[in-house]
């Protein structure tokens, strides 16, 4: 997806909710077999024993550490006196580890150099995505990491072809290219060093489509294995091309006169999984020749196809999964979430943040199951909303929708997510970049959307473990529970409704003495979609974003000794954190 260039189509379904009955447990219970399972320790039992992780999740695991929680500077203030919603947290009941990557980033290559940008450096250090990934949704189809600018392969045609088989200019894209308005790969690499964080690497899968030499699936394969061998162990995830089931995509269709190794016109996902093993040989031989591991994954699609999508999405998932069950590491889907291009309403919005992670999860363990394929770590590498004509996309709600889809990836076990993008195209606000790219009316270069705000409180305040929550007294407000290594325990709540709610917390931990929260608002411009937003009551300085001293900001803070209540706006999101005993 889904530059100002690309853009697809992606509608999610029907949302599906899983509820899960568990069975009381005797003190020290022997932990129950399989590896999906959550472990419930009685109340006064402090270091409730983790579950075992989650296929789902797998080696998205390997990075986690301990967390400790860092008392903010903060401003006393007063609670609600009274309360009518109650969130309970169960902190003998750990969901799962959190995996850093299920904060990720998508980066580009039309959004500069990068380390050439000190602000936006600044800015992508303090969020600390942990994973950047990188050349670019469907760019990276035609994208030759290795080549100079105006460079291709001599096996690579000036013209592609459309879905309807009309001659289109290549419009290939180049890893050497050094101007100052694209991105090449060395400096990726120094961004995602500078910043702290790592990379994920979609490869040039289409090429093994539209090369015009003897075996384009073995150059194509060897063109990404040597990428792997540049990459020298720095990226441990990799994907095989980006959505190529889709009609927009690079390589869906082929002209057959310039093919030479029998493929067909149109892409089927059997094909694509047959090539999938050819690429992922090549290149884990490759990483074997420079001692490292990585991992690849393979691109299923999220949900059930419509009845107007092509032969091609109707049998995407069964035919993949028939060549690559055994050899993929971990399965990629993308989704916009809310239905294609429609001016939603909030509530629309916020409601697909909610029900849709379970939905998908679902449709795909139904896909694995029906294929006889094994559970494996799940990538959402590509995800925002494609809501447009009320500046949706640059609106706090949008924000809101984030800290909401984080809370329910984890909630339903998600080894990674990808937030698309760091800088897109303002396009009169339908923009779905968390930078300005330079190009907003009124705002500086930079300058980050509402979004930010709402990822960078969620990491602030999320501890290393994922505690579960209930909520009573309103269908509105959400919790996300989680607790941190050094005690503390915390919780994320959001009020997707218009009426304020006044929310009790408690637990079956004993709290210590104090709690801390920054309490997240939209304002008052632009209806129900205000491109501002406020931190405990500090907006920004020009017209959209937040609060240039977000990092700094005291946090609200109040004594436990009366209780644990907060006040939640209208479509407000607290982020808080109780003191440890």
């Amino acid at each position: 997806m889904k530059s100002k260039y690309f853009c697809s189509v992606l509608l999610v379904g029907a949302a599906c909710f899983i509820a899960c009955k568990k069975s009381p447990v005797k003190p020290n219970p022997t932990p129950p077999a399989g590896p999906d399972t959550t472990q419930t320790k009685p109340p006064s039992d402090p270091n409730p024993t983790d579950p075992s992780t989650a296929n789902t999740i797998g080696f998205f695991l390997n990075d986690w550490a301990p967390k400790t929680f860092t008392v903010p500077a903060f401003t006393d203030t007063a609670i609600p006196s009274s309360t009518s919603v109650t969130v309970n947290i169960d902190a003998g009941t750990v969901i799962t580890k959190v995996p850093k990557s299920v904060f990720g980033h998508n980066a580009n290559i039309w959004m500069t150099q990068m380390i050439t940008e000190p602000s936006l450096m600044s800015y992508i250090s303090n969020l600390h995505p942990n994973v950047i990934r990188f050349p670019g949704g469907s760019l990276s189809d035609v994208f030759f990491w290795n080549a100079e600018k105006n460079a291709p392969p001599p096996d690579a045609p000036a013209k592609l072809v459309d879905a309807n088989g009309n001659e289109t200019d290549a419009g290939y894209w180049y890893g050497k290219n050094a101007e100052s308005w694209t991105m090449s790969v060395d400096n990726y690499y120094k961004m995602l060093q500078q910043t702290g964080n790592q990379g994920m690497i979609t490869v040039n899968y289409a090429y093994a489509r539209y090369g015009t030499g003897n075996n384009p699936v073995a150059a194509a394969a060897h063109l990404a294995a040597d990428w792997v061998r540049y990459d020298k162990g720095r990226t441990k995830y990799w994907e095989i091309g980006n959505e190529d089931n889709g009609t927009w995509e690079a390589g869906y269709r082929i002209d057959l006169n310039n093919n030479k190794d029998g493929q067909p016109e149109i892409i089927t996902g059997d094909l694509y999984g047959k090539h999938y093993n050819v690429f992922a040989d090549s290149m884990r031989a490759a990483a074997k020749e420079i001692g490292t591991t990585i991992f690849i994954g393979a691109q299923l699609l999220e949900k059930q196809p419509e009845s107007w999508q092509t032969a091609t999405d109707k049998s995407w998932n069964s035919g993949v999964l028939a060549q690559v069950k055994t050899t993929s590491d971990y399965y990629i889907i993308h989704s916009y979430f809310t239905a294609y291009q429609t001016n939603a309403s909030a509530s629309e919005i916020l409601n697909t943040a909610q029900n849709n992670p379970a939905a998908m999860m679902t449709y795909l363990n139904s896909s694995l199951s029906g294929a006889g394929a094994d559970v494996k770590p799940i990538a959402l590498t590509e995800w925002n909303i494609t809501s447009q004509g009320s500046m949706q996309q640059v609106s706090f709600i949008n924000g809101m929708h984030a800290a909401i889809l984080l809370g329910e990836a984890l909630q339903n076990k998600y080894g990674m997510t990808g937030r698309w993008d760091l800088a897109n195209g303002w396009s009169n606000g339908n923009d779905m970049g968390l930078f300005n790219i330079g190009d907003e009316p009124g705002a500086v270069k930079w300058n980050p959307r509402p979004a930010y705000y709402y990822m960078y409180y969620f990491q602030k305040m999320l501890g290393d473990r994922m505690l579960k929550s209930t909520v009573s007294g309103s269908s509105d407000v959400l919790s996300f529970a989680s607790s941190f290594s050094s005690g503390e325990k915390g919780v994320i709540l959001i009020n997707k409704g218009t009426t304020s709610q006044n929310v009790n917390i408690t637990s079956n931990a004993t709290a210590g003495n104090r709690f801390y929260f920054y309490t997240l608002t939209g304002g008052t411009d632009n209806g129900e979609f205000s491109r501002k937003v406020f931190v405990n009551g500090n907006g920004p300085d020009g017209i959209s974003g937040g609060p240039s001293s977000y990092a700094d900001l005291k946090a609200y803070s109040a004594g436990t000794k009366n209780g644990i209540k907060v006040a939640l706006p209208p479509r407000g999101v607290v982020y808080l954190v109780v003191d440890k005993k």
